[in-house]
């Protein structure tokens, strides 16, 4: 495993000034519980995000967006039609891409979804420690959405998936882990109020696609959103109650991000 690294701040507040710059079109192929929170997320961090999912729609816009986000949260047989419609189309379209891999390893389907989108070269993968052992093709000790695995647990599963996909993998957990297969990004942080506000996690992957969307590399993009995430939840979080007062607060902390 190699030593894990991490990113000076100037780089960071150098990738999110490069996102609102650039205001990337972000196509987000959600499930239904956080397609608010998500979009949310996007516009308050800089982006513009589209919720764009009929299968009749989604290779036409995959082929405009700057980047995607697929995430298999609430999948159904059509959404998966879907989803490898736009993922097939962002491949050939150099469209970047992220999979958000959600409660595979826990249940079949979504299981073989996420396996078949594999094929298509996602740019990044992001999921908990879990949800990334189960993709690597270990038992990653899942319940539902939630981890019970420790984001470090995943690591080198997480460098041997890298490798062998050809794709950057984002861990996310008490600390983010970003890994090519070779070198290891530690982004450490956050706040345990993540964890309690539904949609968190699914935004981070949104994000990380709005980031690609923006040119960076997959490396750079993933530790930038999991460093603005942390960053925000922070300062949010101290100026919080609770969780319900946290998401708010979260939402205005990310707008705020670079400018006090």
């Amino acid at each position: 495993m190699a030593p894990s690294q991490t990113w000076p701040e100037s780089q960071i507040v150098s990738d999110l000034a490069a996102l609102r710059a650039s205001v990337p079109l972000t196509h987000c192929i959600t499930n239904i519980v956080v397609t608010g929170f998500t979009a949310n997320v996007l516009l308050a961090a800089g982006a513009s995000p589209a919720m764009v999912v009929a299968f009749e729609e989604v290779a036409e816009f995959a082929r405009i967006a700057s980047g995607l986000l697929i995430n298999v949260g609430t999948v159904t047989e059509p959404e998966a039609k879907a989803m490898v419609r736009a993922a097939s189309t962002a491949q050939e379209a150099k469209t970047p891409w992220v999979l958000d891999p959600v409660a595979v390893g826990a249940l079949t389907f979504r299981t073989q979804v996420a396996m078949q989108l594999l094929d298509y070269k996602p740019s990044v993968i992001k999921g908990n420690a879990s949800e990334i052992m189960a993709l690597a093709g270990a038992a990653g000790g899942g319940k539902g959405v939630d981890s019970t695995a420790d984001s470090g647990a995943a690591l080198s599963l997480a460098q041997s998936l890298a490798k062998r996909t050809g794709t950057v993998v984002q861990v996310t957990g008490l600390v983010d882990y970003v890994t090519d297969g070779a070198d290891v990004v530690s982004i450490p942080g956050g706040h345990f109020y993540l964890t309690k506000v539904t949609g968190t996690g699914c935004a981070l992957g949104a994000l990380t696609a709005a980031f690609l969307g923006a040119g960076l590399t997959p490396v750079r993009a993933a530790v930038a959103s999991s460093a603005v995430f942390a960053a925000a939840a922070e300062r949010a979080a101290a100026v919080s109650t609770g969780p319900g007062s946290f998401a708010t607060a979260f939402i205005d902390q990310l707008f705020l991000l670079g400018i006090q």
